[in-house]
């Protein structure tokens, strides 16, 4: 072969991988029962632990053009999400020392959860703010749904397609995050298109599947500084082209070089127009922000236009270092807490996590595929020549963010697994097509694989509506009865959504004052009216006798508090939060039964002092931001002395 590029490979695929509108029809099935679970699921849901910062700061970049707030994550995500409450009208006050007082890189990171404290619970009807906030953030979940669909179709056909596509509409993991404001969902999506954009510059490197792939790449950029992922993967693919060539690869080495010259000048200018779009993003929702934070650069007139030019960068790249600082996070797992990530944890969680027939479809897969590569050599190859790049770029991207999930040090929730969570499910696409296959020369093998098939998708399915609408805390059958608060924290279990489950529990109770110990920052009388701050690890004597409920985070994770399980308990929202009858009177702090000593107590985060106090000082006082900015900063500097002294 010449040094030219080759001509487009042809499309006549068998029937068996032809997309109808049957199948079509199938899929809008598939995610209107999605939306019905999720979209459901989150109208009986309170404002989850990032959401507050989130909203409000989303809220904050269309009506300021300032980006002050949650700088830790690009806007994206919170600018669709806050779309429609700008549209309607929802109030703010920007003359609130939430807002005045939250000029500082540090006092902004205080200040954004204030701010979205009053927008939420002061300022506005608490429950019309986060269900249309919510609104575009499912659509997106759904946009993801179609994406898996149709890339499962190329890979598998149609059937393929709704297979992947019934994993995904059916995973608990994704019917739980798939309407919170958050960035996890934008983030899989747009990773997911960039790596299928890719594949497709790379088979045929043309204008508009550059453009496409600088569309996808400005998506995930913005949507999570983990975007940058994608390209190692980008990397790992090209490389892997030097030890196993790809339809259309040319055989001669000049060939070859101009080849790949060619698709990774068509992806760096992809990568450029992608940044220059970023760029332009940050530059106008940063319009009005103070430059300040560049004041090195001079107070001039040229200088005020430098430091205005240089914003963008600066604060996509002032967030990725917040990240990378608070990156390194215990992990708690297995009842065991880890002062940072360790490499099973995701594959722990991939089994705690996920519905039993959803773990059987990767391996009857593999089996499937094992079989036809033993004994089909001579049969065509079961993905389509069009589609062998995408597939290439899929089980590369899979076994690169895998690895990279599995060494990183932030192991704190399942959600953070999302991209090769859906890469996994893509890989379940052939599997029709292989059983497809098997019906000529092995009809039996091809039936009793096709029944397991089934019966791996009623487990999954049934189980999405049985566990409706308590998603978080969903373990599978891997747990061997044990309560997930045993075994795992954070939004694996409970994210502070379960309040208006507490709320009713009040009312068949009759608890007039309810005393709660949350995993979050908010004030719960907001949902749970009279409800007030409590600490399991610290009850009072007129505590005795009383209901009280905590989160099954803080039982053996956040607090130390296993002790009130010897008492009256009933689980709540299956299992994310405890009401618990206690005994009257309370036995003493360090007796069997009793509450903890004071030397056996744990501070949520691992913090030095109680930041739910904090911040509810701080929503009464918000003047008073920089002084705790400040208090923080000795308390953590006494902290990091106090560990190097050891």
């Amino acid at each position: 072969m010449t040094g030219a590029e080759p001509a487009a490979m042809p499309t006549n695929r068998p029937a068996w991988v032809v997309r109808s509108r049957a199948h079509d029809f199938v899929a809008i099935v598939l995610l209107a029962f999605m939306g019905v679970l999720a979209g459901g699921a989150a109208l009986t849901e309170s404002l989850t632990f990032d959401e507050m910062a989130h909203i409000g700061a989303g809220l904050s970049y269309w009506q300021k053009f300032d980006l002050r707030f949650n700088e830790e994550h690009p806007p994206l995500a919170k600018l669709l999400a806050s779309l429609p409450l700008v549209l309607r009208g929802t109030r703010t006050d920007y003359s609130s020392p939430a807002w005045t007082e939250s000029t500082g890189f540090f006092d902004a990171y205080m200040g954004q959860w204030v701010f979205g404290e009053y927008v939420l619970n002061r300022w506005n009807n608490p429950v019309q703010v986060l269900a249309w906030s919510r609104a575009p953030m499912l659509l997106l979940a759904l946009a993801l749904g179609w994406c898996i669909y149709v890339c499962g179709a190329r890979i598998g056909g149609g059937w393929g397609g709704l297979l992947a596509l019934a994993c995904y509409a059916s995973a608990p993991v994704f019917l739980s995050i798939a309407p919170l404001v958050h960035t996890d969902i934008a983030i899989t999506l747009f990773s997911l298109l960039s790596l299928w954009s890719f594949a497709s510059v790379w088979r045929e490197p043309t204008r508009r599947n550059t453009a496409l792939l600088a569309i996808s790449l400005t998506g995930a950029l913005l949507s999570k500084f983990s975007a940058v992922l994608v390209f190692f993967a980008f990397v790992a693919v090209a490389v892997s082209t030097r030890w196993r060539s790809i339809p259309g690869q040319p055989t001669d080495k000049a060939a070859t070089r101009a080849w790949r010259r060619t698709r990774w000048r068509a992806t760096l200018k992809a990568t450029l127009w992608a940044m220059m779009l970023v760029y332009a993003v940050y530059f106008v929702f940063s319009w009005h922000q103070p430059s300040d934070s560049l004041s090195f650069l001079g107070n001039g007139h040229v200088s005020l236009v430098l430091r205005r030019l240089f914003m963008p960068p600066w604060l996509y790249l002032r967030g990725m270092a917040l990240v990378a600082m608070t990156g390194n996070r215990p992990a708690f797992l297995l009842g065991h807490t880890h002062p940072h990530g360790v490499w099973y944890y995701f594959p722990v969680l991939l089994l705690l996590k996920s519905p039993l027939g959803f773990l059987g479809l990767p391996v009857l897969t593999a089996l499937a595929a094992w079989r036809w590569k033993t004994f089909g050599q001579n049969a065509a190859p079961v993905i389509p020549a069009e589609s062998q790049i995408h597939w290439r770029v899929l089980w590369v991207s899979l076994l690169v963010f895998s690895g990279i999930c599995i060494l990183s040090h932030l192991n704190v929730s399942f959600r953070h697994f999302s991209v090769p969570l859906v890469l996994l499910m893509l890989m379940i696409a052939p599997l029709p097509a292989l059983l497809q296959r098997f019906r000529g020369n092995s009809p039996k093998l091809a039936a009793a694989a096709a029944a397991l098939t089934v019966i791996f998708l009623l487990n999954c399915i049934p189980d999405a509506v049985r566990q409706y609408p308590n998603y978080f805390p969903f373990v599978s059958a891997f747990a061997f009865g044990r309560p997930a608060y045993t075994l795992m924290s954070d939004s694996n279990v409970d994210w502070n959504q379960s309040l208006p489950e507490v709320r009713r529990f009040a009312e068949q109770h009759a608890i007039n004052k309810l005393k709660i110990d949350e995993y979050g920052w908010t004030f719960t009388s907001a949902v749970v009216p009279n409800s007030e701050l409590w600490d399991c690890q610290q009850p009072a004597d007129e505590d005795a006798g009383q209901w009280v409920v905590v989160s099954a985070n803080v039982l053996v994770d956040m607090h130390n508090c296993a002790w009130l399980l010897r008492y009256p308990h009933q689980a709540i929202a299956e299992g994310s939060m405890y009401a618990v009858q206690l005994p009257k009177p309370l036995p003493v702090a360090g007796t069997p039964g009793g509450p903890p000593l004071p030397a056996d107590t744990r501070i949520m985060f691992g913090f030095t002092f109680e930041p739910r106090i904090m911040f509810q000082k701080l929503v009464e006082d918000p003047a008073s931001i920089d002084n705790v900015v400040q208090e923080m900063a000795a308390r953590f500097q006494e902290q990091a002395k106090k560990k190097s002294q050891k």
